[in-house]
This record gives C-alpha cells, structure tokens and sequence, in this order.
C-alpha cells in the first residue's frame, strides 16, 4: 500500500534561536559557535542562528552580533543562517553583519501578540511591511513566522480565516516561505487537514512550513499527516530545546532526532546524519545542564548502534 509520501523534506534547525532563546541559562558564545558547527557537520543546510533583539529584553540572543560575526563564512558554503528580526532596529543591525535571510514573525491572536512584541496583529503587520520593504531593497531573502496557528493559550481556536489573511499578506510583502507554528502543541492531523486543504486553494504549498511541539505527543503524527497533504519544510530543534515562554505546558519543540528518525523509517531522506546530529545535541544540552525530553535522542545516547 503506498504511503502517498515526499522522496525527501527540508529541515529547518531552529535550536540555536527558537530553543536556545527559551532557555533560562545564558551560554557562552564560543559555545553557540560550536553548537552550530557540530550541526553543520551533521549536514543542516538550513540553520535559525540568533534573533537581532533588545538584549534587556532577551539576554539569550544579546550576543547576535559577536556570534553572527564567528559564523557568516559558513554563508559562502551554501548554508543558509536566518536572524530573527522584530523591527527596523533589528534589520539594521542584522543587515550591518552581513546576514542574507531574515524571519519576521507574527501570530493571529491579539492577546498573544501583545504579550509577546507589545502590538497587536494589524500593528505588527505595519511594522513588518516596512521591515520587509528594506530587506528586499538589501538583497536580504525574508522568512515568515505564524504563531498560534492550532490555538492560543489565551483566546482558544485560532480562526482559519484569519491565518489566510495574515499568510497572504506576509507573502505580499515578499516573504517566500511561511512557518506555521503549533505554538501550544494542540494541533492534530484533522485539523492539520483541514487547515493545509483551506491554504491550499489560495497558495502554493511548497511556500508553507510547519512548526510543530509535541507537547501532547502529536508533533510526529501531525508530520506524516503533513507530508500526505504535500508539505515538505518542517521546523526542528536539535535535542527538542526550547518551548514557548507565553503558553504554560508548551515547553518541547520537536526534536530533530525524532524528526530525522522517523523520516529515515519511511525512506525519506533529510540529508542529516543522525549519530553527528546526537553529538551536537548532546554538547549543547551539557552546556545547559539539561536533559532531552527526545526518545530518539536518549535511545541513540543509551545504544548508538
């Protein structure tokens, strides 16, 4: 019986941002250099590194410039490492360090939205335009984040409508792909479903990504439902570091390793080598005193053959 699946889908590693940014321990940038490294090696093309953000507000990140200055010679090997970008400020500071891809992001909660960047969703829209705007007057390649795409922890289901109209208009300020965050980890593939089949009448599906948690055990599922549908670009965070710091409970993205895993099962390639994979996980979750909430992870660490 065919399984209707992609011959391969694209990582994105999300962990030196999305994961490290959530952690309360604030590493060393020599560290997050290695860190990124070690993903490299294990064959990650596509890497968020920093976030170009007000390092009072998030000292995590407060390093972007220095560690961005330690790793842009990768960009001349054909690695892609995206800056987060909030506003004008951070464009600017992000542009002054060479970076050649952005992520803007919004959500399609209000209350989520002031909670997070102090704006609602029509403000921060304003402010993206014209983030977006300059970027492409800079060569600068833009990536378009949605949070609370399967629900909010403040205002319950998210509207289908509303993500249409919030997606579309990302797209017309020249983003080329769009990342749809499960930033509370509710999604399940019926939902997942309806929604892609939805975006699917108005846009072209090879612009979507999806940003899974597997907060309540659904991350992987929700994948093999996704790439049925024709998605092939997923968000991961190596060792599954990071959560969301704005939604109680949500504290697992999916981890690369299980991602990777479950991939190699079904004969889809990712182009990542599992055993270095592990290594770099596990060098940064020793910086963080932390363990990994991945199965695969403690299962290859347990038994590496």
């Amino acid at each position: 019986m065919s399984l209707d699946l992609p011959k391969k889908i694209e990582i994105i590693e999300v962990g030196p941002r999305d994961g490290l940014q959530n952690e309360s321990k604030v590493l060393k940038t020599d560290d997050k250099v290695e860190f990124i490294n070690r993903l490299i090696l294990a064959g990650c093309k596509k890497i968020e590194v920093t976030s170009f953000v007000r390092k009072d507000k998030i000292p995590q990140m407060s390093d972007a410039e220095e560690l961005f200055g330690k790793i842009g010679h990768h960009l001349n090997k054909g690695i892609n490492l995206l800056g987060l970008v909030p506003n004008m400020k951070g464009l600017e500071s992000a542009d002054n360090c060479g970076v050649k891809e952005i992520a803007i992001f919004t959500s399609l909660s209000d209350t989520f939205n002031q909670k997070n960047i102090n704006s609602t969703i029509n403000e921060s829209l304003i402010t993206l335009e014209k983030v977006a705007k300059e970027a492409q007057k800079n060569n600068i390649k833009i990536r378009g984040y949605i949070s609370t795409v399967f629900g909010c922890p403040y205002e319950g289901q998210s509207s289908n409508k509303k993500l249409l109209e919030v997606l579309v208009e990302l797209i017309s300020f020249g983003a080329y792909e769009i990342s749809l965050g499960d930033t509370i980890g509710a999604a399940n593939p019926g939902q997942l479903t309806k929604i892609i089949e939805l975006l699917s009448e108005k846009v072209d599906l090879s612009k979507i990504a999806l940003h899974f948690h597997d907060t309540r055990g659904m991350a992987l599922v929700n994948v093999f439902r996704a790439m049925q549908l024709g998605i092939t670009k997923f968000d991961s965070s190596a060792g599954g570091i990071g959560g969301c710091p704005y939604a109680k409970g949500a504290t697992g993205n999916l981890a690369t390793e299980d991602l990777v895993y479950f991939s190699n099962s079904l004969g889809v390639n990712t182009g990542i080598d599992l055993q270095k994979l592990t290594i770099a996980s596990g060098f940064i979750l020793d910086k963080l005193e932390k363990k990994s909430q991945s199965k695969v992870f403690n299962a290859l660490k347990a038994n590496p053959f």
